[in-house]
């Protein structure tokens, strides 16, 4: 075996290890169950950037630079698991999966800052191997070395987590490479959603949970969304719309418009209900409230749908 091929099966079988006592892996043990991503230090203000541009790999540069650059959410030696949106067997240009130069510019990024290990993982929505063949994970991986892509999906990829704050579940199955890390940055892609209005960073954090398919029909889905958000909190969002599906998605094909645009935050919810502004979703003008699974998230403090404009950098690359 090569050194990327034990690597990988080193981080296989630490998903696989025996799962802890059931209880909270990413809660503070306490009355208030803080998430314990928030014990990270957040990066200075500002909050949020917009960035607009058609240089891909320029635009998430400058989007993580304006929040104070990688380094002030990755450190030496620290082991970064990053969460694209890789589900449909679909080519980056139909907006429905994160598009392979934002993945490819956040990994040289962490990689800049001194990380130690930097994992790339996904449960697909269709037959893994075409997901990540037509999305362009498959040749991303092999171009990357310090790039390891786990595919989730089998039972020991995952343990139980215990939810006492949340309304629709008690427990939900979540990905045990997760509490592995030392960072989680989400890297989700704009996109209409038949069922939850739009699928931006807080639907995307679907793709680390093991039976979506109690999320559908066994909970209200934008609850379970709400309360997924409040246990799993990434310290960085970056939303990719370079190109987003404005209809028919989450899947497509649909409507897709070059936006040319990439948002970042440390607030998950703000990111959110930024890329909300950016264009008609399924022909409809919406505001950040009119998503029912974002106005829950926000009752449910998991953040802000606004953010100071002194807090907000918007820039358009030449």
């Amino acid at each position: 075996m090569n050194r990327r091929d034990l690597l990988k099966a080193g981080l296989l079988a630490a998903a696989a290890a025996p799962a802890l006592p059931l209880r909270s892996l990413f809660a503070r043990e306490s009355a208030s169950h803080t998430p314990a991503f928030l014990s990270h230090a957040l990066a200075p203000d500002p909050l949020l950037s917009v960035i607009r541009g058609a240089d891909i790999a320029a635009a998430v540069r400058a989007s993580v630079d304006a929040l104070g650059g990688m380094s002030a959410f990755v450190k030496s030696g620290d082991v970064v698991f990053l969460k694209p949106n890789m589900s449909f067997p679909n080519p980056p240009e139909w907006g429905s999966t994160t598009h392979p130069e934002v993945i490819r510019t956040v990994v040289k990024m962490c990689s800049e800052a001194g990380a130690k290990r930097i994992i790339a993982a996904d449960y697909p929505m269709r037959r893994a191997a075409s997901c990540f063949e037509r999305s362009g994970m498959t040749a991303l991986a092999a171009e990357l070395p310090e790039l390891t892509f786990v595919e989730l999906g089998e039972d020991r990829h995952f343990e139980l987590v215990s939810a006492p704050d949340a309304k629709e579940f008690k427990e939900v199955g979540i990905a045990k490479l997760l509490r592995k890390a030392d960072v989680f940055i989400n890297l989700p892609s704009a996109k209409a959603h038949s069922a939850t209005t739009v699928s931006f960073g807080l639907k995307n954090l679907m793709g680390v949970i093991q039976n979506r398919r109690s999320f559908h029909e066994d909970f209200d889905l934008h609850g379970a969304v709400a309360d997924l958000a409040g246990i799993v909190r990434p310290q960085l969002t970056i939303l990719d719309a370079a190109f987003a599906l404005l209809t028919n998605g989450p899947g497509g094909p649909g409507r897709t418009e070059q936006l040319d645009t990439i948002i970042a935050g440390t607030d998950p919810l703000a990111v959110d209900a930024a890329g909300i502004g950016l264009a008609e979703w399924s022909n409809r003008t919406l505001k950040p409230a009119d998503v029912r699974h974002l106005a829950l998230a926000a009752e449910r403090g998991v953040g802000s749908f606004t953010v100071p404009e002194e807090q907000i950098i918007r820039k358009t690359l030449g």
